[in-house]
């Protein structure tokens, strides 16, 4: 994380810290609570898988060959999938609210597999250099912490 810029660094550094503490509530055991920080965790998770999503979507639409399907038609398709799979895992939940961890697995394994995407977009080129630098810490923190909110 040297190379990556502060800004960037330091916001992303921040925006772990909402699952970190709803990991920490759930794994406190501490009361009524538990079940509440877990729909947050689930919700957050959720929220920065699309998030990711829209990012791959914009650096798509700002590449030079984005007028054309070719090269980068797979990122238009890697773009919307964490939106669906928010979604999907969502869905689960609400029709199966005594069985969050499905829906938590979920999530945590596609913000474990997001930087595969990062990195492809790094080798073409199309995400700045200091990316991956960035996104492969943040997505192991991030999936690594929804994975433990499933297993308690």
């Amino acid at each position: 994380m040297r190379q990556v810029p502060g800004a960037p660094r330091w916001l992303g550094l921040a925006g772990v810290l909402p699952q970190l503490a709803c990991l920490a509530y759930v794994w406190s055991g501490d009361g009524e609570w538990v079940d509440s920080a877990r729909i947050a965790g689930g919700l957050y998770a959720g929220l920065i898988l699309s998030f990711l999503g829209g990012t791959w979507w914009g650096i798509a639409a700002a590449a030079p060959a984005a007028e054309g399907r070719g090269v980068l038609g797979w990122v238009w398709v890697a773009a919307v999938l964490p939106s669906l799979v928010a979604f999907g895992a969502g869905l689960w939940w609400l029709a199966r609210p005594e069985q969050p961890q499905p829906a938590l697995a979920v999530l945590a394994f596609g913000l474990l597999a997001s930087p595969l995407v990062d990195r492809r977009l790094a080798t073409m080129a199309l995400a700045p250099r200091w990316w991956t630098g960035l996104r492969w810490p943040l997505s192991m923190m991030l999936g690594l912490a929804t994975l433990a909110i499933a297993v308690r």
